[in-house]
């Protein structure tokens, strides 16, 4: 066991349990970062000695508060948990959705990210990875791109929250860096998880995502920071 020690949030299924547990077989101390006590306590039974519970709804400020008051220090955060609602375009989705869409993917990150900033400060190689999307990519959704199709509207209150969330991503990184910080956004690609009902049935395998946080949860000094990057590796653009 090394002394790292990473949270990952919405990290009882999908995407956020893959890359808990790819963590977690590095050696580093997992927080299994989940709204649902007991939800979060059969993923960190899963995923082994190395898993802690951290009941954490990141659309609420006490919970947020009470997970930050357990960790002391942390050298690693994977904002992950984000929903998506609908696959609605902007003119067939009501205010009342991106609110609650917002709420989870931007002011959420925003919220916990800035709550566990003094434990990652204790740390001498602090890394914050973001799980945004392909779709939230301007660039993509007007030209032809390895991942979706583009010139679709659908999906507006989780495409453009995920673009709001490539905006912090930038600005994080930007103010932390003398900090020692690197901050990237992660598109993760189409998987097979309960996001959506298109993700559920045509998505592909979402361990292999979890590999690209992976990469970037353990980036090296001269790794980069304020940049997108697709599952692979690639640059993504914004």
């Amino acid at each position: 066991m090394n002394e790292r020690a990473a949270l990952v949030t919405g990290a009882n299924k999908g995407i956020g349990r893959h890359i808990a547990r790819l963590l977690a077989a590095e050696g580093v101390t997992l927080y299994v970062g989940a709204r649902d006590a007991g939800r979060g306590q059969r993923a960190v039974e899963e995923i082994g000695a190395e898993a802690r519970l951290l009941v954490l709804d990141v659309t609420d400020s006490d919970s947020i508060a009470q997970a930050a008051a357990q960790v002391d220090r942390l050298d690693v955060l994977v904002n992950n948990a984000g929903i998506s609602p609908s696959l609605a375009p902007p003119a067939d989705t009501d205010v009342e959705e991106f609110r609650r869409t917002y709420e989870t993917n931007v002011f959420g990150v925003v919220a916990v990210t800035n709550a566990f900033l003094p434990a990652l400060r204790r740390s001498p190689h602090p890394r914050i990875v973001n799980v945004s999307s392909g779709t939230a990519s301007l660039n993509w959704s007007t030209n032809p791109n390895p991942q979706f199709t583009p010139g679709s509207g659908g999906a507006a209150a989780y495409r453009s929250s995920k673009a709001a969330l490539n905006a912090l991503t930038v600005f994080y990184a930007q103010t932390l860096a003398e900090d020692g910080f690197k901050v990237n956004a992660l598109a993760p690609g189409l998987r097979a998880t309960d996001l959506n009902p298109r993700a559920a049935v045509a998505g592909a395998d979402p361990a292999e995502a979890a590999q690209g946080a992976l990469r970037l949860a353990l980036l090296p000094e001269d790794g980069p920071t304020g940049g997108f990057f697709s599952w692979d590796g690639t640059p993504v653009p914004w």
